[in-house]
């Protein structure tokens, strides 16, 4: 997979990205009572996903600079998992469960990348 300058941004991107997203997720779960309290209503699975996709965001992102097929696999799935958290988590919300807003803006964000990573990276040559 040859990599445009298009990609190697959005794969430095997406470490960066992944990297926050492993911090803020370690401090949701594992942080103290007062941090976990400031986060509000968060939802288990939810949470539970965005941490351990951020391992994901860095691992697909480092292939993706490299030119990795598998990078584009990784990311394409990372769109697909994302999708169906962000469908149980609509379904948890519409069944009257506690949530944050920022938790629809946070997988909004999430999907939208993904989904451009995955789509800019199957419309590049091989």
């Amino acid at each position: 997979m040859t990599t445009s300058r298009l990609m190697t941004t959005l794969a430095g991107i997406a470490v960066v990205f992944g990297a926050l997203t492993v911090f803020s997720g370690w401090q949701g779960l594992f942080g103290d009572a007062a941090t976990r309290a400031a986060l509000g209503h968060t939802v288990g699975y939810v949470l539970w996903f965005n941490f351990l996709a951020g391992f994901a965001y860095v691992a697909a992102g480092w292939g993706l600079w490299r030119g990795a097929r598998w990078g584009l696999w990784l990311a394409t799935a990372l769109a697909l998992g994302t999708a169906l958290v962000a469908a149980a988590f609509g379904v948890h919300v519409l069944g009257g469960g506690a949530f944050e807003m920022r938790t629809v803006g946070a997988l909004a964000l999430r999907l939208g990348f993904w989904v451009v990573v995955a789509a800019v990276g199957w419309r590049q040559p091989s």
